[in-house]
């Protein structure tokens, strides 16, 4: 895991459109860089909704939401399609974004033990800075967790 004022590794990732994202070039405002297992499970659902519900208080802010996944484009648009999804969901096959995160770790379900994505949560400030760390997320209440925290910080500035 990365820890508060780390620099955020830098990547590219395509959307569900195939399009190519860079970390970097939402430099100059926050981005939520939510990791979430799989599209179309119950638990990512619910988080992906909690994201779409807060979508407008995001943007109102100039805070940009990723989505990321080890899913394909395809999946991403089926996804993004069945629940209406405005937020940018990336694809990363390869798990180059998921492990410079530190989000490929072994998990234990139903007595099995294997590699998988930790759901985690990272808010990387103006600079390219890891401000916070949202480690072990309840799905439904991260988007709203992260604005109440954004909130507080300017608040306190």
């Amino acid at each position: 895991m990365l820890s508060v004022g780390q620099p955020a590794p830098d990547f590219t990732l395509p959307d569900s459109s195939g399009t190519l994202h860079r970390l970097s070039a939402f430099r100059g405002h926050p981005v939520v860089v939510y990791f979430y297992p799989r599209d179309l499970t119950p638990a990512c659902t619910r988080e992906a909704l909690a994201y779409k519900a807060a979508f407008e208080a995001f943007q109102t802010r100039g805070v940009t939401v990723l989505g990321i996944s080890k899913d394909s484009p395809e999946s991403h648009l089926k996804f993004q399609q069945k629940y209406d999804l405005p937020m940018l969901l990336l694809s990363d096959p390869e798990l180059s974004a998921i492990k410079a995160y530190g989000v490929w770790q072994l998990k234990t379900l139903y007595g099995k033990t294997a590699y998988g994505v930790v759901r985690t949560t990272y808010v990387i400030d103006e600079h390219g800075s890891v401000q916070s760390v949202y480690e072990k997320v309840k799905p439904d209440l991260n988007a709203a967790e992260i604005l109440r925290d954004l909130d507080a910080s300017h608040a306190a500035e």
